[in-house]
């Protein structure tokens, strides 16, 4: 039986050049789920952190700055390479399904996971949360970001694509912020779905942010960031093993 491919798997590596290019100034991920995320992170200093769908290396680079030991996974080969273009040999990359374990990684070596914007791509949060506690050291820490659950479910519900916001629906719309069209498949979740698997794994929730967007996103995008202001996008997780 094949295996199928994950599911956003062929809209990122069509993505991958554009995403990488416009990466650091694309208001919803620079200036608006950036910030929050990196509010979230502790000092990582002589730390050893995983960036969990790390992309074409944005997070990547910034933990590198902040003197961080870092090891980057991603499903999307294209954007592996860009990633390593981005920051040479400084950091280590991998090839790595998130829906399965991943096994070529020790347990208990990791003092920080990081995973922005991964999440939505994850059917089965509950096994992935359980390999970020299994990769993390004790105490170690856990940030994620995800599809916010209420907008997520306004925002597809107005598109006639989710049916019942309790349920964990396979979702996707046709992105065009990076400057091509590309569909993009994924997951939403009501707040339970998404919260009980990363209790149920032995996580201790420390801190959840609803970002608001930054002045910086205002003066890129004043109308979004007047809807931001009033509808949130993503949310932002902060859990402890």
């Amino acid at each position: 039986m094949r295996r199928r491919n994950p599911v956003a798997l062929a809209a990122y590596e069509k993505l991958a050049e554009r995403y990488a290019a416009l990466i650091d100034t694309k208001p919803h991920n620079a200036y608006y789920e950036r910030p929050a995320m990196l509010s979230l992170l502790p000092n990582v200093r002589g730390k050893r952190v995983l960036d969990a769908g790390c992309g074409p290396g944005a997070y990547t680079e910034i933990l590198l700055k902040r003197g961080a030991m870092v090891v980057g996974v991603d499903i999307s080969p294209r954007m592996l390479e860009l990633a390593r273009k981005r920051v040479g040999s400084k950091a280590e990359f991998h090839l790595a399904d998130m829906t399965r374990p991943m096994r070529f990684l020790k347990s208990g070596v990791f003092d920080v996971v990081i995973s922005p914007l991964a999440i939505p791509y994850v059917r089965d949060l509950a096994s992935l949360f359980k390999e970020f506690y299994r990769l993390l050291k004790k105490p170690g820490i856990l940030v994620f970001s995800d599809g916010h659950p209420f907008g997520d479910y306004l925002f597809f519900k107005k598109r006639r694509k989710a049916k019942n916001y309790f349920n964990t629906e396979l979702v996707g719309c046709i992105w065009h912020g990076f400057g091509i069209r590309v569909f993009v498949p994924g997951y939403r979740r009501p707040l339970n779905a998404l919260l009980n698997p990363l209790i149920d794994a032995g996580f201790r929730i420390d801190r959840i942010v609803e970002p608001l967007p930054t002045k910086e996103f205002k003066k890129a995008d004043a109308g979004a960031y007047e809807k931001l202001q009033r509808m949130p996008a993503f949310i932002c997780v902060r859990a402890i093993k």
